[in-house]
């Protein structure tokens, strides 16, 4: 069974990968609403302004790393002969805390003040913002792994 890293970040895959990845985010974050879904899509768009195409080189940045760490559920929920989307909903925490692991480094490590500050400001409600997210993201891997 292949890994998910190798299928999602080859260069056959990888273009249509990051591009689901935004749509994902972007969908995510215009479903926020009230006084965090306000600071989440302000956050989002001062990230955005940090340069054009920041999103997308951080997508493709990051997504061997997120790839490599959502690749255990993943051989998990082929080894159970399920759909991943199903896998991934009934384990959100779990996908939510692999993700976020590596956001957490990547944002301590950041030189951006912008990007770190927005991080630091969001990040205590980033878990239940990634969990909320983890059916969308499953169905997104169904797409380019099976």
């Amino acid at each position: 069974m292949p890994k998910l890293p190798e299928v999602l970040t080859s260069e056959a895959n990888k273009p249509a990968v990051v591009d689901d990845c935004i749509a994902l985010i972007d969908a995510e974050v215009a479903d926020k609403s009230g006084l965090s879904g306000l600071a989440i899509k302000a956050g989002y768009a001062a990230v955005k302004g940090v340069k054009p195409g920041f999103i997308k080189q951080a997508v493709s940045d990051l997504l061997p790393e997120f790839a490599t760490a959502l690749d255990p559920l993943y051989q998990q929920a082929k080894g159970e002969k399920k759909p991943v989307s199903e896998f991934f909903t009934a384990n959100t925490s779990r996908v939510a805390d692999a993700l976020l692991a590596i956001t957490d480094e990547k944002a301590q490590r950041s030189k951006s003040g912008v990007v770190k500050g927005t991080y630091d400001k969001l990040r205590s409600t980033a878990k239940k913002n990634v969990e909320a997210a983890v059916p969308r993201l499953g169905k997104m891997i169904e797409k380019h792994a099976n």
